[in-house]
């Protein structure tokens, strides 16, 4: 039954992957081209909230689980630490990247602003309509500053436009799965690119329909992502591991997987500074929409207020701010380049925590 579990798991993340491979990115260039927005902008904007669907989908669906509602909160608060430190690390280590730091700069204080509006609406443990409708305020200010960025203060294209030469290399590995050198599978990747040209437009024959391409990639993502979550939970549970431990790994760095590979690629081709845009704004995304909207339904639905709880709250807040200093102090000793050694050195630091965080759980006297 694991075994079995585990193949099907694993066939998922390869169609995880084409999907943002093949459709997710090729939609979003079109959108940022016929909308003329920066590689950021798009980045903290279209490529978060498409990628962060998955949590969003958690804490809704954990609203309805008596006794299960803190799942939410607790895979949104590890998906922040992983973005902050694979996913950036990730997009560091498969390309070297100058990156722009005024909107670095931007999406990290609304992530901060985020993180502080957290605190402020967690600390008596009760959330009212009121809170939940600041925590979706808040967002689309965000929103705006994002639409009105380019007027303010002028972006200048990295290589007017053009993917660096030295990615090019990296980015022609876009295309092994197609070519069969790295996966000879071939009967996997026929049937899986019918299964997925059925419900996907052909953009090269009317790149008109990229929204539709761009909305069928968000109903797969969040399709597989809570498939991959639910047999994660279940092998976990045929395994015996404690549940800290499922929302720990499986919930967070699995919600995180489009982000993740949507940063990768898009770094890939060139475009780092979406990728950090894309790892920040899904983080500000998760916080401010991922509980806002859910707690807001609920609230209205039940017409009473939504009880959290705060007994880890300080604990998760001060790993959330401290992943973001770490983030800036990094960057500003680099001089806001990142490459290998940074992406290393990030990941490092996640494992390190991930470590800590499952003794914390499985032993939580020892420290």
């Amino acid at each position: 039954m694991i075994l079995i579990q585990a193949i099907v798991l694993l066939y998922i993340f390869y169609l995880m992957a084409k999907v943002c491979d093949d459709y997710f990115i090729d939609s979003l260039e079109i959108i940022t081209r016929r909308l003329k927005i920066s590689e950021d902008v798009a980045g903290a904007s279209f490529m978060a909230i498409g990628s962060s669907a998955p949590e969003l989908f958690i804490a809704l669906i954990a609203l309805t689980k008596a006794g299960q509602e803190s799942i939410g909160v607790g895979t949104i608060v590890g998906s922040a630490i992983f973005n902050v430190l694979v996913i950036i690390g990730a997009s560091a280590w498969v390309a070297k990247t100058i990156l722009d730091w005024k909107p670095l700069l931007r999406d990290i204080l609304f992530y901060i602003i985020s993180l502080i509006v957290l605190v402020v609406t967690f600390h008596d443990g009760i959330i009212t309509s009121a809170e939940a409708l600041i925590y979706i305020a808040v967002y689309i200010f965000y929103l705006l500053v994002l639409k009105r960025w380019k007027k303010w203060i002028p972006v200048v294209p990295s290589n007017n436009g053009k993917i660096p030469e030295a990615n090019q290399k990296i980015i022609n590995l876009k295309n092994y799965h197609k070519k069969g050198k790295a996966l000879n599978f071939k009967f996997i990747q026929k049937i899986s690119k019918s299964i997925l040209n059925l419900t996907f437009p052909d953009l090269k024959k009317n790149e008109n329909l990229y929204l539709v391409s761009f909305g069928v990639s968000i109903v797969w993502i969040a399709m597989l992502s809570w498939a991959m979550v639910e047999i994660g939970i279940d092998m976990a549970t045929h395994l015996g591991v404690p549940p800290a431990i499922i929302g720990l790994t499986i919930l967070a760095a699995g919600t995180s997987i489009p982000d993740l590979l949507s940063s990768v690629i898009a770094s890939r081709r060139g475009m780092g500074n979406m990728a950090l845009s894309n790892a920040l704004g899904s983080n500000t995304f998760d916080i401010l929409i991922g509980l806002g909207v859910p707690w807001l339904l609920y609230i209205w639905i039940s017409e009473q207020t939504m009880a959290v709880e705060t007994e880890s709250l300080m604990v998760s807040v001060v790993l959330l701010f401290s992943t973001v200093i770490l983030l800036g102090v990094i960057l500003i000793v680099k001089k806001f380049v990142i490459d290998r050694k940074v992406g290393f050195f990030l990941i490092l630091i996640y494992f390190l925590y991930l470590i800590y965080a499952v003794i914390d759980a499985v032993y939580p006297n020892l420290f």
